[in-house]
């Protein structure tokens, strides 16, 4: 088979473990590689598809967010509508994978598949993950019915949607997991497994101008401070990392009255690795009185992607019952 007759797939890079090496000063990983650095390392890469590079970025994941997804967006519109481009390839660290994941699942109109990877390892780990996810994600790419399934998290062999994937482990390679929906399919040796289709999605349009979203954790003891100083600085929504169910204390209930009486929007989250945040109890703080307060429920979303859709979403409504709906979706 010749180089011109192999589709193309299109590598975004922009940081993370995988593009790190160890500082011989330091002794610690830092930022060194570029995506066509580990595009060459990537062995047999070259005999599944020829490879497009745009160096988006090279930055540590914490450094991604609000003031870099739009353009990571428009970036990857542009290299899908071509149409010798079979798919993209976004290669990012994995602190904030997956919500990095869930707002271009968010944002990107385009059918053709995304996937989003990392590494645990460093690129001078001499077991470094980084290469093996690469390969898995072009083998996605290229496998028919992978365009079906949205922007998606592939790492360890393992394919995940973009909305329910988390990292659940500090370095372990096997990290990210979808809870009780399961793996979307798997990259096996002599195929990619593909088992079922996400059902919720949707697509939202890119504003001018993201929302600005605070996230404020329920604990114990909590006295609201940290809610009334979020809602001061003029944030226009905050989301409540919240206990169980979705409940807080009373301090917390009086806290969340003010701000949304100050036109703040706020959603519920729980902080709880599976399930609903629902309005159930009845005391003062419990999910019931939040919704009576304005509040919005962020359904089983983290707390961390429940932000990203606020990001979105209130730049279209600010609207009590329609920002539930997108919540609800």
């Amino acid at each position: 088979m010749t180089d011109i007759a192999l589709p193309t797939v299109a590598v975004v890079a922009t940081g993370g473990t995988i593009a790190m090496t160890i500082d011989p000063v330091t002794h610690a990983p830092v930022p060194a590689l570029s995506g066509a650095d580990l595009v060459a390392a990537a062995p047999g890469l070259d005999m599944l598809a020829r490879i497009a590079v745009t160096e988006f970025s090279n930055i540590p994941s914490a450094e991604m967010g609000p003031d870099l997804w739009p353009s990571l967006t428009r970036t990857i519109e542009g290299l899908l509508a071509d149409p010798g481009i079979a798919g993209v390839v976004v290669l990012h660290g994995t602190d904030t994978l997956d919500t990095t994941a869930y707002f271009l699942d968010l944002t990107l109109r385009s059918d053709k598949p995304v996937v989003v990877i990392g590494a645990q390892r460093n690129a001078s780990d001499p077991d470094s993950d980084g290469a093996r996810n690469l390969l898995g994600a072009v083998r996605q790419i290229l496998t028919p019915g992978a365009a079906s399934l949205g922007v998606t998290v592939t790492l360890n062999h393992a394919i995940n949607a973009a909305r329910e994937v988390r990292k659940t482990h500090t370095h372990n390679v096997e990290t990210f997991h979808s809870g009780e929906t399961g793996y979307l399919g798997t990259i096996d040796e002599d195929r990619v497994v593909l088992r079922r289709a996400p059902l919720r999605r949707q697509t939202l349009p890119l504003p001018e101008r993201l929302a600005t979203v605070a996230i404020v954790a329920m604990y114990a003891g909590a006295d609201g401070g940290q809610i009334r100083h979020a809602a001061e600085s003029g944030v226009d929504g905050i989301v409540v990392a919240a206990l169980g169910m979705g409940n807080v204390n009373a301090a917390l209930l009086a806290a969340i009255e003010s701000a949304i009486a100050g036109g703040v929007s706020v959603i519920v989250a729980t902080k709880l690795e599976n399930g609903r945040a629902l309005p159930v109890y009845g005391f003062p703080g419990g999910g019931s009185t939040l919704k009576a307060a304005g509040a919005v429920f962020a359904d089983d979303l983290t707390p961390d992607k429940a932000r990203v859709l606020a990001l979105l979403a209130l730049p279209v409504t600010r609207d009590r019952d329609a920002l539930q709906a997108y919540f609800d979706r």
